[in-house]
């Protein structure tokens, strides 16, 4: 529920931030802790190894743990289940089981901290208990194999969002960051955009290629997500939404996650990651709020969200170096004159509201003849990659 009300004339701005995100869960749509906890052992992680990597202490090899995701006010963490794009279509499938179930392992370890969730109501519900709601992206459509029934099995295991590519093409989509080979979603393509509207799984268009976000709102039924990508207007890195995107999300109803990044936030440290001379550009808070005031110009104040990538990157902004230090980019933006009502539709308003609406479609569709469809879908109409 926003607040209706706005911060008294007294209440400083730390007390304000700390107010709101005690009210307002902060629901960050990309965290790749999973991924680098297999990085650091040099394996997969399975649930008996997680004693190595406790989670309720400071973990200094990695930005992410349970002392500062509290921090952070952080109220709900999408945790992403990638794996790389140049394992055969087998191995991703396995491996990204595997990081299926590190995330479960993970919440089963911290009962009293964490709760896995799969619904809107799921992450108030933890949220309203203290706990910090746990949901699951997966992050690239290698994922699935070329598989609608893959895709149906990793929603039944709580993976709540795809990202339809990472930086590969697949068979079906392509890529921000590869040479064209479609031109967007293919038949098979649209196919899982609609399979994942009926089951309530959301489309993440973040790492797509402009031609695949066009494509993807045309055939969604649902609002999409961008779950860590900034403002292309404002940095031309390829990963980030160009203006004509963002200006279609009211239509669509979806939320552009604004990531930290920092070659997606500064033009100029864009450009030293292709010719490094020199130290890198500084990047900073206040350019990170400059693509959230982007994005809310654009698309308007229901459209932007955040997503860290905190553990995805090498580094991060000065001032962001951590998921303990979302309260400073709040700050920044109540400095700028945002209203409550404005910080809690960033913090996680938009997205219980996309949340809601996948959800809410996804219970009036009628069940298909699954027999049917996993014969069908046996029989891929594109080749497998």
């Amino acid at each position: 529920m926003w607040p209706i009300d706005e911060s008294a004339a007294d209440e400083g701005p730390g007390d304000r931030v700390a107010r709101l995100l005690a009210e307002n869960p902060l629901i960050d749509g990309h965290n790749d802790l999973p991924d680098s906890l297999r990085t650091l052992s040099g394996i997969a992680v399975s649930p008996e190894q997680l004693e190595e990597f406790a989670l309720d202490r400071h973990q200094p090899l990695t930005r992410t743990d349970l002392p500062r995701l509290a921090a952070g006010r952080v109220g709900a963490q999408f945790w992403s289940v990638y794996v790389p794009g140049d394992l055969p279509p087998a191995a991703a499938v396995v491996r990204t089981l595997q990081q299926i179930d590190l995330v479960h392992a993970m919440h089963r370890r911290y009962p009293g901290r964490l709760e896995l969730v799969a619904t809107a109501d799921g992450v108030d519900r933890a949220f309203r208990s203290g706990r910090i709601a746990g949901l699951i992206g997966a992050e690239g459509g290698h994922s699935i194999c070329d598989s609608l029934a893959v895709l149906r099995m990793l929603g039944e295991l709580g993976v709540r969002y795809l990202t339809l590519t990472h930086n590969r093409n697949v068979a079906w989509a392509d890529s921000a960051t590869d040479t064209p080979r479609l031109g967007g979603l293919n038949d098979f393509g649209r196919e899982v955009v609609a399979e994942m509207n009926r089951i309530g799984m959301l489309v993440d268009l973040s790492h797509v290629a402009d031609t695949t976000m066009r494509d993807a709102l045309a055939a969604t039924a649902v609002p999409v997500i961008f779950s860590h990508s900034s403002a292309r207007a404002l940095c031309g890195h390829p990963r980030n939404v160009p203006d004509d995107v963002l200006t279609r999300l009211p239509g669509n109803g979806g939320v552009c996650m604004v990531t930290f990044v920092p070659a997606f936030l500064s033009a100029e440290r864009w450009a030293w990651t292709r010719d490094p001379d020199g130290p890198p550009p500084p990047v900073t808070v206040e350019q990170v709020a400059d693509h959230v005031e982007h994005v809310r110009e654009t698309a308007g104040i229901a459209h932007v969200g955040l997503g860290g990538d905190f553990d995805g990157c090498d580094e991060t902004p000065a001032g962001l170096d951590d998921v303990s230090c979302y309260p400073r980019l709040f700050s920044e933006l109540a400095a700028r004159r945002w209203s409550d009502t404005e910080l809690a539709a960033l913090a996680g308003g938009n997205v219980l509201r996309v949340l809601r609406a996948a959800e809410t479609f996804a219970g009036s569709q009628e069940q298909p003849n699954l027999a049917r469809q996993a014969v069908s879908s046996s029989f891929s109409r594109t080749p497998r990659v």
